[in-house]
């Protein structure tokens, strides 16, 4: 029996309910690996859970953590020995705030030796989200110009540097705090509580836009949508402004996606989607399945060989010990939007 020292979300509770807790793993049956973790974070999705808004979370109790670095410790039948102190990155959606944990080996991807855990962690939802939707849902071009909402956080400062690595130009939103950040990343700023927002972007794009990323869901999709020139694309991929509504998830996302098919339908060239990074997933067994881990790998290791050749840079706007998850959640949420990059948990 292996021990492991887990953040348990008991119900709908504040930060400060969190409850840190002990418990015995046993060993890894087939297929499976032991992980120790030494790296985890905070996002969006853990505040959306917490409230019980983020749809197709599990029944609480449950343990949180969408995403983990850490090392293999060992492996069970039918595994190779060779994965054994290897280190390795996964996406869970939920299970990863803990400091080991039991996973399919079949959905570990390897972690280039010398890139070091923190900076990988920064990589993986938020670069696998940044990556797909650039170059998969808008598939933007050299020359093209971009509109990054939220262009500070976890995903926006990964699609700034991905989208001047493609040769595009960046507009990106953000508390003025981060603009000289933004600056030093490519990227041209606007603060995203200015009531002229519009009349910046089309300051700096009188034809619109190539492409937008909205993080914000609600009535900032009718804004985006706008803002794209006569071809352009919207890529939705959450719905942060309605964190904290009291109408149930679903029916949030049902009119966005709605909304979305409408604009597909009409005649202007124009083209929206909703990205969701476990879209094709599959059946556990399946082909699909099968097929989502091998793009899911193909994705994160040409994400990771990035970082390690120094052309992408990790943002880390913090370290907590897991322990202090409550803290780092407050920090995640706070309506000064302080933190510029990924909140990392250190087990």
């Amino acid at each position: 029996m292996y021990s492991t020292t887990e953040v348990v979300l008991p119900g709908k509770v504040e930060s400060s309910g969190l409850r840190v807790v002990d418990r015995k793993l046993p060993a890894p049956g087939a297929g499976q690996a032991l992980v120790r973790v030494e790296s985890t974070a905070v996002s969006f999705a853990e505040s959306a859970m917490r409230r019980g808004r983020y749809f197709g979370q599990p029944a609480f109790p449950f343990v949180p953590g969408y995403d983990l670095v850490g090392v293999v410790e060992l492996v069970g039948p039918g595994v190779d020995h060779a994965l054994e102190g290897r280190r390795v990155a996964a996406l869970t959606k939920t299970g990863g705030w803990a400091t080991a944990v039991l996973l399919d080996a079949a959905d570990l991807v390897p972690v280039p030796d010398g890139v070091d855990a923190d900076e990988a962690e920064t990589l993986v939802v938020n670069g696998l989200t940044a990556y797909q939707m650039l170059h998969g849902s808008a598939q933007v071009k050299a020359g093209q110009t971009v509109l990054v909402l939220g262009a500070s956080g976890g995903v926006g400062t990964i699609l700034v540097q991905l989208a001047r690595r493609a040769g595009a130009r960046v507009i990106g939103t953000a508390s003025p705090r981060h603009h000289d950040a933004l600056r030093a990343l490519g990227a041209e700023p606007i603060d995203y509580h200015d009531p002229d927002l519009d009349r910046r972007v089309r300051e700096l794009a009188p034809d619109g836009v190539d492409a937008v990323f909205d993080h914000l869901g609600g009535a900032s999709v009718n804004r985006s949508y706008r803002l794209l020139n006569r071809t352009g694309t919207l890529v939705s991929y959450s719905i942060a402004s309605k964190l904290d509504d009291r109408k149930p998830v679903i029916l949030e996302f049902l009119p966005l996606l709605a909304k979305l098919a409408y604009w597909n339908y009409l005649p202007t060239g124009r083209h929206a989607s909703f990205y969701d990074v476990w879209a094709g997933s599959g059946k556990p067994g399946s082909a699909r399945r099968e097929a989502f881990r091998a793009r899911l790998r193909t994705d994160l290791t040409h994400i990771f060989g990035l970082l390690r050749d120094g052309v992408l840079t990790a943002k880390i706007a913090a370290r907590f010990p897991l322990t202090e998850v409550a803290a780092a959640m407050d920090l995640s949420e706070s309506s000064g939007r302080t933190a510029l990059g990924k909140i990392i948990l250190v087990p």
